[in-house]
């Protein structure tokens, strides 16, 4: 949660180094998921249409976020991205044995 009363709370004293900025872009995914999870949840417990559209507007566009903030971690982190890949080959793998074999 933002400290409002402080302007410089973001703000990062130093330089960061290449592996601590790939680490600070993997901690601003997760807060983008995050707020996925906040906005949609508000959306669920509402029965106001106007408010539920609002706010699924809202998660698409975080959801536009992760895949940019995703994008620069592949730029700078290779090693993320030869990952995930494998692991997106993995459950293509699997569904198209129809998840047969997989432990349950």
């Amino acid at each position: 949660m933002a400290l409002l009363g402080n302007p410089f709370v973001g703000n990062v004293p130093k330089q960061m180094t290449e592996g601590e900025l790939i680490q600070a872009i993997r901690v601003d995914i997760a807060g983008e998921l995050e707020a996925i999870i906040g906005y949609e949840a508000h959306a669920m417990s509402t029965t106001d249409e106007r408010v539920k559209k609002v706010l699924r507007h809202i998660a698409d566009e975080e959801r536009q976020h992760v895949g940019e903030l995703q994008q620069l971690l592949y730029l700078l982190s290779p090693n993320d991205m030869q990952q995930t890949e494998k692991g997106r080959q993995e459950v293509i793998t699997q569904q198209q044995s129809n998840f047969q074999g997989i432990m349950q």
